[in-house]
């Protein structure tokens, strides 16, 4: 029998930079490129809407590069096992042995523990499994602090990656590829389910190209023309001052590897902007290495001082604010961009989460879902990071007694409202004086402007006064039921 090879993508949807493929050249053996959807294997956190519409159209990119090269895709429906099994068993009964699968390492722990199950079960089929970084800069286990534990906080995380010798990106000789004999069947990308049925995507198109070339554009146009301004921009909605590299290096159309060498190919890795950018990059790592040593994280407070808090719960609070409907114009302008293009700038989602968690008083649980359920570039470590950071219950977090003021917030870094009026169209003739509290414009203006508060824009949902003296309530409470 031809000795062949499978090579099994996952979140590493991408031909350059990918040291599974690298592998499939030095092999040698034809290679047959698969795909397994199997969402029931996610241990409670199967992609959500947003992040499924991308993936959609990130596997047809995926196969027309593959079919470029003369090799198709192989899509099947889990059981991830069952189907890399079968597929070997196809191609045993048309005198091909599968002699090695490669895939590139997952982090989330649902996936971690399938995988380790997966490997033992095909080696015990005498078949050899080989696994691959695609998604980090460097592994969590190779991350340490001084006394050989995982960091919790990220200064001293960052001073210490900075110090350790990064790979650079490693090129595929996709020309040396070689295609088999025997193709397995395929299922299609679309009877994956992947797309909505009802059209809430829309305007997704406007916003994104979840394609291969699209990954190279965008970074390739936010390294000329957006770097250099990042830490001023950053944190101005308004503008497209961020990278918005995020979903395609969730899915692995990039590499953090490509990232890291495109800032310092232009020379940017020193400026403040460039350097502010790499330790974003940074925290994408933290975030997973917290994940890969408190696998717990995603549904429970990493501080056990948290996991007694008085959350009170209410549905019509939590809808308000899915809907961006809490009568705060920045919060109200964040929710409804996340729904319209599925992404929030990232100052936004500080000031969305602050004002769930405090104000309303909602647990943070509750959010991480929303988020994961919305957001195109929705990943677990990260998401769970972030909604722990602001609820003060997590590695390195902001303390929770820090609440942000989202009039305040829309006034600092929306001072003309160009964001709220992008977002909040009922509110977009309103003066800038009173575009983050409309609440407070005389009566005339308000008519001038067509607003009638209550009626085509809510008002608060809570006074900020009072939400900022329940949220300091609550914290103490806390605090009383931990001496008890």
């Amino acid at each position: 029998m031809k000795a062949v090879t499978l090579a099994w993508f996952r979140q590493d949807l991408r031909l350059q930079d990918h040291s599974m493929l690298v592998e499939a050249v030095r092999l040698g053996q034809p290679l047959v490129p698969v795909y397994i959807h199997a969402p029931a294997e996610a241990g409670g956190w199967p992609t959500g809407g947003a992040s499924s519409w991308w993936l959609h159209h990130a596997l047809h990119s995926l196969q027309a590069e593959l079919a470029a090269h003369g090799l198709p895709l192989v899509i099947r429906h889990g059981p991830s096992l069952a189907a890399l099994q079968a597929i070997a068993n196809e191609l045993n009964s048309a005198g091909l042995a599968v002699a090695t699968v490669l895939f590139s390492r997952l982090y989330e722990p649902a996936a971690a523990a399938r995988d380790a199950l997966i490997r033992q079960a095909l080696q015990d089929d005498g078949i050899e499994v080989k696994v691959f970084n695609a998604s980090l800069l460097i592994e969590p286990e190779q991350v340490r602090n001084q006394s050989g534990k995982p960091f919790r906080v990220f200064t001293p995380f960052w001073k210490h990656l900075r110090t350790l010798p990064l790979e650079t990106p490693v090129h595929t000789r996709t020309s040396a590829l070689l295609a088999p004999a025997k193709v397995p069947r395929s299922e299609s990308i679309d009877s994956l389910g992947l797309l909505p049925r009802i059209a809430w995507d829309k305007e997704f198109p406007r916003h994104w190209d979840p394609t291969l070339a699209g990954a190279a554009n965008a970074l390739h146009t936010f390294v000329k023309h957006a770097v250099g301004s990042y830490r001023e921009q950053r944190n101005v909605p308004g503008v497209e001052g961020t990278s918005r590299l995020s979903p395609y290096l969730h899915w692995g159309q990039l590499s953090p590897r490509q990232v890291w060498a495109a800032v310092h190919a232009a020379g940017e890795q020193d400026g403040s902007g460039g350097h502010t950018f790499l330790s974003e990059v940074a925290w994408r790592e933290f975030a997973c290495h917290l994940l890969q040593h408190f696998p717990d994280s995603p549904e429970q407070a990493m501080k056990p001082a948290f996991r007694t808090f008085p959350w009170q719960l209410d549905e019509a609070q939590l809808l308000a604010w899915q809907q961006g409907q809490t009568g705060y114009p920045l919060v109200d302008a964040g929710m409804r961009q996340l729904w319209q293009t599925g992404w929030m700038h990232n100052r936004v989602r500080m000031v969305v989460a602050s004002f769930l968690v405090k104000h309303q008083l909602q647990p943070w649980q509750e959010g991480a879902r929303w988020f994961w359920d919305t957001l195109v570039d929705a990943d677990l470590a990260s998401n769970t990071m972030g909604w722990q950071w602001v609820a003060g219950c997590g590695a390195d977090a902001a303390p929770y007694f820090r609440i942000f003021n989202p009039v305040t917030q829309g006034e600092k870094f929306d001072p003309q409202g160009d964001y709220v009026r992008r977002f909040v169209p009922q509110l977009a003739r309103l003066p800038a004086q009173f575009i983050h509290q409309p609440w407070l414009a005389p009566q005339a203006v308000l008519a001038a402007a067509g607003v009638t508060l209550g009626k085509n824009y809510p008002l608060p949902v809570i006074d900020h006064r009072a939400g900022r003296e329940r949220a300091l309530a609550a914290l103490a409470e806390n605090k009383l039921r931990q001496r008890n």
